[in-house]
């Protein structure tokens, strides 16, 4: 019996593998994403993968500063109310936050995951924008 032939694997301009340059774009979310979609030259997979990191890794710091400025805000007028009013809110708030941060957590691993498997998966919203940008 003959053993199949090795699996030849993609390198990309950075000189790694491109599920492993698409992969580690995702690492330090924006700041990877931005590093990797600038050296990049030549893989369509790791440009698109370093976009939608840089992309999730920005829409989520400025989600992350609206839900704060929105709860600060909502807490000055709600603390003039009530205390009662103002723990519903910390723990609704809090609640919120948790979510919005496991939500994140999922989508990031879950976009480790398929970079490495070699698969354009696109987030709702901002992949078609990443697949646009990654294109030009």
């Amino acid at each position: 019996m003959q053993n199949p032939p090795p699996v030849q694997t993609a390198k990309s301009s950075t000189g790694l593998d491109e599920n492993v340059a698409a992969l580690l774009a995702y690492v330090f979310t924006w700041l990877s994403g931005l590093i990797f979609f600038l050296i990049e030259k030549e893989s369509r997979l790791v440009r698109f993968h370093a976009m939608q990191a840089l992309l999730l890794g920005g829409s989520a710091i400025v989600i992350g500063i609206v839900l704060w400025v929105v709860w600060v805000v909502l807490l000055i007028i709600v603390a003039q109310i009530s205390d009662v009013l103002t723990m519903l809110l910390n723990l609704v708030f809090g609640l919120l936050m948790l979510a919005f941060y496991i939500g994140l957590l999922i989508a990031w691993v879950m976009c480790m995951i398929k970079a490495y498997g070699k698969q354009y998966f696109k987030l709702p919203i901002i992949g078609n924008m990443a697949e646009k940008f990654s294109t030009k």
